[in-house]
């Protein structure tokens, strides 16, 4: 793969993840108001995000630690994606909150694997001041 199709993939799944993480947040008035909860029943789809993070990163971690990780990377956001189109057609307020567990399943295994992934395209001698910025 080249660099600029890694940074693609990379890029696009930031971008998966960014709107799985936060779009709840500023979709909450309308999410009560489409499945008629109440505003701090809606707050629980970001619960059920982290939960998806916290189930998922040590998980997906260890079943996909053998896994290539060019694959892993196309995989994961693929994940994502299938999360966030389950929100977008969920028919009951139950349903978009499994979509939201499942499109937090993929988070931290995805941004660790990025990490490494990313690491191997720089310089030995800048590895660390650009892992730190």
């Amino acid at each position: 793969m080249n660099i600029i199709a890694a940074q693609i993939v990379l890029a696009l799944g930031g971008l998966f993840l960014g709107t799985a993480e936060f779009a709840a947040m500023g979709l909450a008035p309308s999410i009560a108001d489409t499945y008629e909860v109440d505003m701090p029943t809606a707050g629980h789809l970001v619960s059920l995000y982290a939960l998806g993070v916290m189930v998922g990163a040590p998980l997906l971690t260890v079943v996909t630690a053998r896994m290539e990780k060019r694959k892993l990377l196309m995989g994961l956001p693929l994940l994502i994606l299938v999360g966030n189109a389950g929100s977008a057609l969920a028919a009951s307020f139950g349903q978009i909150g499994a979509a939201r567990f499942i499109s937090g399943l993929p988070h931290g295994a995805y941004y660790g694997t990025a990490g490494v992934a990313r690491r191997r395209w720089w310089h030995p001698k800048s590895v660390r001041r650009r892992s730190a910025t």
